[in-house]
């Protein structure tokens, strides 16, 4: 543009020839002539083209041609709004497209549509990483796999990646799952690598957060744990933003091109194994040197991050697994298989339990240890038992028949003449112990009426003791006097529905 308007000042001001105005530019004749005849064409003088920019200049001398039938544009704002949803495509969008508009773009102008008015309306806001500030954290999508060497039977295991913002600097390693105690561990361990400590940026996975929320994420129990024990701050990534998290997000392609694809023709037979060679892969990284920096990643960790990082505790950090449970009528929970005691008189009483992986001592509900190795499975309903958080229970269950401590509840001999009854039932008082409380109803014990009534001994279930119970319309007192008992009938009294000896002769 600035040689159109160059050729017309030299050729309308200062009139100069063809030839003398291509040799100052460097251009051929032709051109010359080719502009100044669009010039004059158009009607322009020397004064009409100071008044024009140079963008109306170029339109005015080279107008862009008319198509002869304009095809439909797409909606782009419409476009992005539908990608947003699960499973939608440009590929499908573009079927749609094509559905209400059959004569419309090709598959390839409407994507190049679509993605030339994202860059122009989609800015992303620059993030500016200090020096030992975030580690960011995520697991790749790529899975190496362990084949066991007798059976051949291949498992899928997780790649667990680790970034620092500053300087790149990266961890990686292999865990059976993602589940919470691999996660934290291997957190724990990409510390442990960096020798420091810093806030940490993991993605929403439910290992880290339990309730997903743009603005108040809730964070996991044992992953709060953590952040505690190292003095750190969890800062979840926003759901459905990678670009919160962009660092690991290069760092997992990192890692998947530079680590699992130079495994890929190699076989590991356990987790160990796995690991160690990613370990040696992992050195080469950090020490292989980056185009754009012109340095490695170890160097520029010596140099920005390591000076800040927070010193590590001296004791390790110990996972511990949570779970809201209830205690049963046995003083026991049921924690992944495992039954543990809890103190007796806490039963039905809502308690948050957890079971830490490292340690010796046990003092369940609140805390319990448990060892096991990551391959090795929890074996099914072995019992954790305190001797001193039954003991209570214990002696109520050793039976007296003179002082059983329900005894002392009764309101009369015949409640306490029945529950003797109850515990001597065979084929042992154990029988008939459940049966003991059965007569006492919730709201009021039961009581030997005054008139007379009672419970009776030879009546041990629970449905026939309520019935004489105090409050129960059948143990109200009669309007009448209960008849007194007849005397049995002698050999000499007569009746006359007794027909005596002679009537059977």
């Amino acid at each position: 543009m600035l040689q159109l308007r160059e050729i017309l000042r030299q050729k309308l001001a200062l009139g100069r020839s063809h030839r003398e105005v291509a040799s100052a530019l460097g251009i051929s004749a032709s051109s010359v002539s080719g502009v100044v005849v669009m010039a004059r064409a158009h009607g322009l003088d020397m004064g009409q083209v100071e008044a024009l920019s140079d963008d109306e200049l170029q339109e005015r001398l080279y107008p862009r041609p008319t198509k002869a039938s304009a095809r439909t544009e797409p909606d782009c704002a419409a476009l992005h709004v539908e990608l947003r949803r699960p499973g939608v495509t440009l590929a499908l969008l573009h079927v749609e497209y094509l559905a209400a508009h059959p004569d419309g773009l090709r598959y390839t102008a409407f994507c190049e549509r679509y993605r030339a008015w994202a860059k122009r309306r989609l800015p992303v806001m620059r993030q500016v990483h200090v020096g030992g500030d975030k580690l960011f954290v995520d697991y790749a999508g790529m899975r190496p796999r362990l084949v066991h060497p007798t059976t051949g039977e291949v498992t899928e295991v997780e790649l667990f990646v680790a970034v620092l913002g500053a300087s790149n600097y990266t961890f990686a390693e292999a865990t059976r799952t993602q589940q919470v105690p691999d996660f934290v561990a291997s957190v724990a361990r990409a510390d442990l690598h960096r020798r420091g400590a810093q806030g940490h940026r993991p993605d929403q996975l439910k290992s880290a957060v339990t309730k997903a929320c743009r603005y108040d994420p809730g964070v996991q129990r044992t992953t709060a744990e953590l952040g505690r024990h190292y003095d750190t701050t969890i800062l979840p990534a926003r759901p459905k933003s990678p670009r919160d998290k962009a660092k690991v997000e290069a760092g997992v392609l990192v890692a998947e091109r530079w680590l699992l694809a130079r495994i890929r023709n190699e076989t590991f037979a356990s987790l160990p194994a796995l690991n160690a060679r990613l370990a040696e892969l992992l050195a080469d990284l950090n020490e292989r040197k980056m185009r754009t920096y012109d340095t490695s990643r170890r160097a520029l960790f010596e140099r920005l991050d390591k000076p800040h990082l927070a010193p590590l505790p001296a004791e390790p950090f110990e996972a511990s697994e949570w779970k809201q449970v209830r205690l049963g009528v046995d003083y026991h929970v049921d924690f992944e298989g495992h039954f543990y005691s809890a103190p007796h008189a806490l039963p039905r009483q809502a308690r948050a339990v957890a079971a830490r992986h490292r340690g010796d001592g046990r003092d369940l509900p609140r805390q319990h240890a448990r060892r096991r190795a990551p391959a090795q499975s929890c074996p099914r309903w072995p019992h954790h038992e305190t001797r001193a958080h039954a003991e209570q229970p214990s002696r109520a269950c050793r039976v007296d028949h003179g002082a059983h401590p329900v005894l002392g509840r009764t309101s009369g001999p015949q409640h306490a003449r029945a529950v003797r009854g109850d515990l001597a039932r065979p084929p042992s008082p154990r029988v008939g112990l459940p049966l003991v409380p059965g007569p006492v109803p919730p709201r009021e014990e039961v009581r030997s009426t005054p008139h007379g009534r009672g419970v009776r001994p030879r009546a041990p279930r629970r449905r026939s003791q309520l019935s004489l119970s105090a409050d129960h319309p059948a143990a109200q007192p009669d309007s009448q006097p209960l008849p007194a008992a007849e005397a049995p009938a002698g050999p000499g009294r007569t009746h006359e529905n007794v027909r005596g000896p002679g009537y059977y002769h």
